[in-house]
């Protein structure tokens, strides 16, 4: 089935819009930027209580769906300057530090590479020219399965990626034995068949569990992770804070329906490989799984002024800037499905949509913060 074939190399087809152009994820990631600066506090609660163990001479940290662009060196540069300062404030030898950064293999890790240059002399800048070297490295793959060697992360940061699913929900590979069908919708939506949440919310749990189980054999005891991705506070798969986006950009597919320039059983097999999951889903699975203790989970809010880079906006601008922050995400995977001539047209529609709505919704961010357990814990 040709859904199946795209499931099977989704590694290879998901990626973000690369370069610096005007659709670059590079230029369209203002929300990402937003949700890192809230995120912050719980990220130095973190760093500096791993810095209250013995830090080892080299700190291996991780960061697992970094992307391209201005976000993707950002967790790096705060985590490395602060277990800096605070071993300075301590009176400690500050550590080396080996940085990998990790995406799927599609990402456009040649322009994250090109601004190391730059990245590297901003850290001595602000930090001083005795700030210790820290070498980085890219490691192209799936954070679903194993990526580094046996006990050797201290820190594991991922930021807007952990709702990106391995996979469509294998129940919706429509054929003749599988006749679920998300009629008209790419996403889940308050018209779609219970069975379609059920099928992603199962999908969800089976990914976490095993990004969990892959990082348990990578981090070492008393190592930490900080987590952020997008989610839900409600138990109502269907709320309009994670599905009126992608109702507007089913809507603008079935107007190209309509206009003749996709077929129909086109769009009814197509559905996005992403979930916003229910905080209480996020806690079962890290018991469940077993190798973390749950430090802290808090959600926060990312508003139409911050996808505008926090100023506020007319209607027509804020759908203009949305349009471009999904494209720049989605692109890849539509391109793959629906041929590249549908791009152009498909975001005007969809602008055009969302633009002539007046609802404006919140979206919600869930931030975890993990301590790995000591092996005997475990």
């Amino acid at each position: 089935m040709e859904m199946e074939k795209e499931n099977k190399k989704m590694h290879q087809i998901l990626h973000m819009k690369g370069g610096i152009g005007e659709e670059s994820y590079a230029n369209n990631s203002k929300s990402q930027s937003a949700k890192l600066s809230r995120v912050m506090p719980l990220m130095v609660q973190a760093v500096l209580e791993l810095c209250g163990k013995d830090l080892p001479e080299l700190v291996t940290i991780a960061d697992l769906g970094c992307s391209s662009g201005p976000t993707s060196l950002s967790a790096v540069t705060q985590v490395t300057s602060l277990i800096y300062k605070r071993c300075i404030q301590l009176g400690r030898s500050p550590p080396e530090f080996s940085v990998f950064l990790n995406d799927l293999p599609g990402n456009d890790f040649n322009t994250v590479f090109k601004s190391l240059p730059v990245f590297h002399d901003k850290m001595r800048t602000e930090n001083g020219q005795d700030f210790p070297p820290c070498y980085i490295s890219g490691v192209p793959g799936s954070f679903y399965g194993r990526l580094f060697p046996s006990n050797s992360l201290h820190f594991v940061h991922s930021a807007s990626s952990l709702h990106w699913l391995s996979q469509v929900p294998p129940e919706l590979n429509h054929d003749k034995s599988n006749p679920l069908v998300n009629k008209g919708k790419i996403y889940i939506s308050k018209t779609s068949p219970p069975a379609v949440a059920k099928a992603y919310q199962s999908q969800f749990q089976r990914d976490f569990s095993s990004f969990l189980h892959a990082r348990s054999k990578e981090v070492v005891p008393g190592g930490r992770m900080v987590l952020t991705f997008s989610g839900r506070n409600l138990a109502d798969p269907s709320p309009d804070s994670s599905c009126l986006l992608w109702d507007y950009l089913g809507q603008a597919f079935q107007d190209l329906v309509t206009q003749g320039l996709i077929e129909e059983g086109k769009l009814d097999t197509y559905n996005t490989p992403y979930y916003e999951p229910y905080t209480e889903d996020v806690k079962a699975e890290i018991e469940k799984e077993g190798s973390f203790v749950l430090d802290d989970l808090v959600t926060v809010i990312i508003t139409w002024a911050d996808i505008n880079g926090g100023v506020n906006c007319d209607r027509a601008t804020t759908a203009k800037n949305v349009g471009k922050a999904i494209r720049a995400v989605n692109e890849s995977m539509i391109q793959n499905h629906f041929g590249a001539e549908i791009m152009d047209c498909l975001f005007q529609r969809f602008c055009e949509i969302m633009a002539a709505d007046t609802k404006e919704v919140d979206h919600v961010n869930i931030v975890v913060s993990l301590i790995r357990k000591d092996k005997q814990h475990v």
